[in-house]
């Protein structure tokens, strides 16, 4: 795709949202789209939109190799129920978790680098030959995310977020709707789900993505920020 047709279907689609973005960038880039989706808290409502445009839409599951084994049912029962008949699980290399990670503690001595290796590096992989990706974010989440647009441009490729405008009101809602299940851990109070080592409930009155990595500074894991693999 051309970087004039590339900007173009950028303006085309940045006033859409929901069903509609994904329908008109299906049209827009077929093959060379995919949809990236951590099966957690909210993710059935943007997987069952993609489900009702085509479910052969591919969809990357990240498995970090942490997950929640909840999340690991819960991804294969929603992907069923879905019918989604393209879903790619992936996984960090072997080789950089046991270079990086052998002893499986890296999440706790620098937390940046543990994302990187399970998540960056393995999503940068998987992403090669797509031009656009969808992605769940969704600004009331917190304070960083409330500067996102919902076409942003990172790596040559779009990363398209047609829920980012959406209130939790209406995702609720979603889910009442469509009969969609949550996720089984979002009744204990984990409103935002990543890996079992970096992830706690959400206490009231906070952000919902308090309750990962809590005490610290970081709040994303990074792949939507271009990181160099210099092994890819």
């Amino acid at each position: 795709m051309t970087e004039v047709s590339r900007h173009s279907a950028r303006f085309r689609l940045g006033g859409l949202s929901g069903i509609d973005m994904i329908s008109h960038a299906l049209d827009t880039y077929r093959d060379r789209m995919a949809l990236v989706s951590s099966f957690g808290a909210e993710s059935a409502v943007l997987l069952h939109m993609a489900a009702q445009v085509s479910k052969d839409i591919p969809v990357i599951f990240l498995d970090t190799g942490k997950l929640f084994a909840v999340t690991h049912d819960y991804q294969a029962d929603l992907a069923a129920r879905l019918g989604l008949n393209n879903l790619r699980t992936i996984h960090p290399e072997t080789e950089d978790i046991k270079t990086e990670d052998r002893l499986g503690a890296l999440w706790r001595e620098d937390p940046d680098r543990c994302c990187t290796i399970r998540k960056t590096w393995p999503l940068n992989r998987a992403l090669k030959g797509f031009d656009a990706w969808v992605t769940g974010r969704k600004k009331f989440q917190n304070t960083d995310r409330k500067q996102a647009s919902g076409v942003q441009t990172q790596d040559d490729r779009l990363i398209l977020s047609p829920l980012l405008n959406w209130p939790k009101p209406d995702l609720d809602a979603y889910f009442e709707t469509h009969g969609l299940p949550p996720h089984p851990l979002v009744r204990e109070g984990y409103l935002s789900i990543g890996c079992f080592t970096c992830t706690l409930p959400v206490g009231a009155g906070e952000d919902q993505r308090a309750g990962r990595w809590q005490g610290q500074a970081k709040t994303e894991c990074g792949i939507h920020r271009p990181v160099l693999n210099p092994a890819a």
